[in-house]
């Protein structure tokens, strides 16, 4: 059996988990969702898994339980969630943006809002999965800040896994940095697909 692209994604986001202990963790997309089913499974038997939203489930994906809205804050505001989030944009301090493109007076497109990308940001851990590595999402100023990057006081960002590699934000600067290439990858692809 051969391992794909999607293995290794999913592989990586499982990585992002790995320090998270008893923290709750809330994938937003069906890789990272395999990604913490792999890591309770392996190396994270502790996490909790969510369906993104206030019900717990299990390996399998099934209900445990369910969180009312204000437990699910409180969680959030102690620092107890990991959140693996999409973005339309991203920079290189990881600010993200998932609510407008264009001009904010008058947007090309406006998107979903900035949701629960702030508090999300500033509270607890926060990891990207970016399924197309494009320069139209990895820019260099997102055109709305929606989820706070390092250079605004982000409490901690900790992976962005894309289709081409894993990226941590550990540079001295605080910006982005490429820590692994999926298999067949180039680091000039990486380039050329990073605004």
């Amino acid at each position: 059996m051969s391992i794909g692209l999607g293995d290794h994604c999913a592989i990586a986001c499982a990585e992002a988990f790995r320090a998270d202990g008893k923290r709750m963790v809330s994938p937003m997309a069906p890789l990272p969702k395999l990604g913490a089913r792999l890591a309770k499974a392996t190396f994270a038997p502790d996490i909790v898994l969510t369906d993104g939203v206030a019900t717990i489930v299990d390996l399998d994906g099934k209900p445990e339980g369910w969180m009312p809205f204000s437990r699910v804050f409180d969680t959030l505001w102690n620092g107890q969630r990991h959140v693996m989030m999409g973005a339309s944009q991203l920079d290189r301090y990881g600010n993200q943006n998932i609510s407008a493109l264009g001009d904010w007076n008058q947007p090309k497109v406006q998107l979903l809002g900035v949701r629960g990308s702030p508090g999300n940001t500033i509270c607890h851990p926060t990891s990207y999965f970016i399924g197309k590595h494009s320069a139209r999402v990895f820019v260099e100023a997102v055109d709305m800040v929606c989820g706070l990057g390092t250079n605004r006081g982000a409490y901690e960002l900790r992976r962005v896994v894309t289709n081409l590699g894993v990226f941590d934000f550990l540079a001295p600067d605080g910006g982005m940095r490429l820590i692994a290439l999926h298999p067949g990858v180039e680091r000039e692809s990486v380039s050329a697909a990073t605004g």
